[in-house]
């Protein structure tokens, strides 16, 4: 398993198979205006494939597919089950925003795919269409009913809070734990990409203290819940009798990047070293030239090494290159 500079076991490869996305959240996409790349500059699912067999190669074990939107790829399917055949990968998990699940959840699950988490910023509709654009709350919902009769337990959803918008609403987010075995995640704004999006990250940032003050203040107490890896960026709780975990992922508040594992692969064939930073490394230029899965894990070890310590908001510091829908967080 590869460690970086400061002895940290890096084995989670999170790949971002698109920059589009069929939504626009405000602190990730504007409505207008975004240059998408070309798609002969996109990973083909044979790239893809070479990719996730050298990083098995060299000792990584798990992979997350994001995007944008990972299931606007038409040959997700086929992306999904290449990389769970592929010896060494343990676990094969999605980010997804739900909405074209119930088409193919089930196809999902009997290509491999182990689990998901659905982003999902309200319970009131008309907060979910200002919010999220272009989605609605019903097509989200059945996209996490779909993914719960496909099999896939717990089904994590994924909240970032925003001052003045949903902040309120994660009350009865975090109540929906009572009753369902979701794991219910709230996340802090993060600042990246520069522009408008990046503003609101940075003048609309909610911490996690406040949101968990606001959850216990209505709901009770939340009692810890042990992590089930290490490296885990969320911190996870329980309600009192509830079936459920409410976590949170802090990376402002309370940072995490002394366990850091993950490297990130954009889908224009980059490694990007650091969620927050600039910082990235070429491999479609390799993998064009014919580049063997010897030279592919070179190059990802290169990528591995060259991980920064952490990212450096405390500073002012962020990516300006890429936002969050090129990234998949």
């Amino acid at each position: 398993m590869p460690r970086d500079r400061f002895d940290r076991e890096i084995d989670y490869l999170r790949i971002s198979l698109t920059d589009r996305c069929n939504l626009r959240c405000i602190y990730c996409m504007p409505e207008t205006g975004t240059a998408h790349a070309e798609p002969s500059d996109a990973l083909g699912c044979d790239e893809i494939e070479r990719i996730v067999v050298a990083a098995a190669g060299i000792g990584f074990r798990k992979v997350r597919l994001t995007g944008g939107e990972p299931t606007l790829r038409p040959d997700l399917l086929e992306i999904v089950e290449r990389i769970a055949r592929v010896p060494g990968i343990d676990d094969v998990a999605m980010t997804t925003n739900g909405i074209l699940l119930p088409g193919l959840a089930t196809a999902l699950r009997r290509a491999g795919l182990r689990r998901v988490n659905v982003h999902l910023d309200s319970l009131d509709p008309e907060r979910v269409a200002r919010v999220m654009r272009r989605g609605t709350l019903e097509r989200i919902l059945a996209g996490i009913e779909a993914a719960e009769r496909a099999g896939f337990h717990p089904v994590k959803v994924n909240t970032v809070v925003v001052a003045g918008e949903n902040d309120g609403d994660v009350v009865d987010l975090a109540r929906l734990t009572v009753e369902r075995d979701w794991h219910v995640r709230f996340i802090e704004l993060m600042p990246l990409g520069g522009g408008e999006c990046a503003r609101i990250a940075t003048t609309r940032y909610v911490s996690n203290f406040g949101t968990r003050a606001r959850i216990e203040a209505a709901l009770g107490p939340l009692e810890p819940v042990a992590s089930s890896h290490p490296s885990d960026e969320a911190r996870n709780f329980r309600l009192a009798g509830a079936r459920g975990v409410v976590g949170f992922i802090s990376p402002v508040s309370e940072p995490f990047c002394g366990t850091c594992n993950r490297m990130r692969l954009t889908s224009d064939g980059r490694f990007h070293l650091c969620l927050l930073k600039d910082d990235e490394q070429d491999v479609i230029g390799a993998l064009r030239q014919g580049a063997d899965a010897a030279r592919l894990g070179e190059i990802l070890r290169n990528a591995v090494l060259a991980k920064p310590t952490g990212h450096a908001l405390d500073v002012g510091v962020s990516t300006t290159v890429r936002s969050m829908h090129h990234l998949g967080g």
